[in-house]
């Protein structure tokens, strides 16, 4: 019986996998002879890219790669031509508003100066006047205002009878059952009419003609008309005594007593709107309203602007050193693109590898110790600040027993940098103390 070997390729590539895992676990954990675990990484920081927020050319440019930069500190400029001039046009616009302002608050100051002293006789005349016998209070009792606010819901509710009364009446003249007597009313309105025409006519002509035709004419017309309005007179009075013109009659009379109403609800609110209250105080006072509104909305507008200058600077978000600088003065540049890298440098991290038979040796805000080839006599401190919660096999496709058993944790540590020695990028050594 033949025994296939596996293919020297398959059994190549299955040695490489496991030397690699050996290897990288041996490089990156070590384990003493006193019971401590040491552990290779790579010194990184907290790095941020600046970007203007606007669009613009950039003017200036005042960091150099490798420079120390302390927050708010100014890293470069744009071109401030055009927003500077929208500045002024906004400056502008908000003279022009408070000198409006100032013309209308004046002008509110002499209406209602004026309002007040047009109401000073009125004040004595309300002193002296009577109340009707059915109050059982004096005029001045309820104070003006609440007068004011008393007569305009009186004229609301004139105006709505006005409504119905007119309502009322258009249904009873439009009803068959007073059709007659409409019609009475309608001819004997014409005939009224009629007649005053023609003895207009008749006292012109009797007045200006020297012949008896003219005059006999007019004559003629003026007694026709006076014929009509009798005989409409004759047929409407008739007609008095039916329910038909009892129900017009009626409504009519609605009709007229809302108008009046109205009129005298309209005329006692007026009476009322005096000093402080009076129309054209009012007036004057939403002009200032309202010109108050045009300067806070030009204040406004120029605030815009003025915070879009503001971030034609920008500045740095945090203390740190400048990684790269890519932008020059004269480019244009758009916003969000990356000027500048950041990196904070009293910020530094580790992130090392622990295998998982050691894993639990680690604890959070457990001290340990880096060193770097840069400073071989030097040993800084570091603080176990994260402890990754998922193993990770190295490499990630191992399937075979002994490759389970180069699975790792990442352990992240903050790094004391003292003396700012350490840079970005520096391989460095952990040692984990027992």
């Amino acid at each position: 019986m033949n025994h296939k070997r596996p293919p020297l390729p398959a059994i190549f590539v299955l040695i490489l996998i496991i030397g690699f895992s050996i290897y990288f676990i041996a490089t990156q954990t070590t384990q003493d002879e006193n019971g401590t675990l040491t552990a290779s990484g790579t010194i990184e920081a907290t790095q941020v890219d600046i970007a203007p927020e606007l669009a613009g050319k950039v003017t200036d440019v005042l960091v150099e790669e490798g420079q120390p930069v302390t927050k708010d500190s100014a890293l470069l400029f744009l071109d401030p031509s055009l927003l500077t001039a929208q500045r002024a046009v906004a400056s502008a616009q908000v003279d022009s508003a408070n000198a409006a302002l100032a013309s209308a608050q004046t002008k509110y100051d002499q209406t209602l100066e004026a309002a007040i002293a047009a109401q000073v006789g009125q004040r004595a005349a309300d002193w002296r006047a009577s109340s009707p016998s059915e109050f059982d209070q004096p005029n001045w009792y309820i104070e003006q205002s609440a007068q004011i606010t008393a007569s305009q819901a009186e004229l609301h509710s004139a105006q709505a009878a006005i409504t119905d009364a007119q309502t009322y009446l258009d249904t009873v003249l439009n009803s068959v059952d007073n059709a007659d007597f409409v019609n009475a009313e309608n001819r004997l309105a014409e005939a009224r009419i009629a007649f005053l025409v023609a003895k207009d006519v008749k006292a012109q002509a009797d007045a200006a003609s020297q012949s008896g035709g003219l005059s006999d004419a007019a004559s003629d017309y003026y007694d026709a008309a006076v014929d009509e309005l009798e005989d409409a007179q004759e047929d409407y009075d008739d007609l008095l005594d039916t329910d038909a013109a009892e129900n017009i009659e009626y409504a009519r009379g609605r009709v007229f007593v809302a108008e009046q109403r109205y009129d005298a609800a309209y005329a006692r609110l007026l009476a009322l709107q005096t000093g402080e209250n009076s129309p054209a105080v009012i007036a004057a006072k939403n002009t200032v309203d309202q010109a108050q509104k045009t300067v806070a909305q030009a204040e406004a507008s120029l605030a815009l602007v003025e915070a879009q200058i503001a971030k034609l600077t920008v500045n740095a978000p945090m203390d740190g050193v400048i990684l790269t600088r890519n932008v020059e003065p004269g480019e244009f540049i758009q916003p969000g693109a990356v000027a500048l890298k950041l990196a904070d440098l009293n910020n530094l991290t580790i992130t090392v590898y622990v295998p998982e038979d050691r894993y639990g040796e680690i604890m959070l805000g457990q001290i340990a110790e880096v060193t770097v080839d840069s400073f071989p006599n030097e040993i800084f401190t570091a603080v176990v600040i994260h402890i990754s919660d998922k193993a990770e096999f190295t490499p990630r496709n191992v399937q075979t027993v002994e490759g389970r058993s180069s699975t790792v944790y990442a352990i992240k540590l903050k790094v004391e940098n003292a003396g700012g020695k350490l840079k970005i990028g520096m391989p460095a050594d952990v040692t984990f103390a027992r």
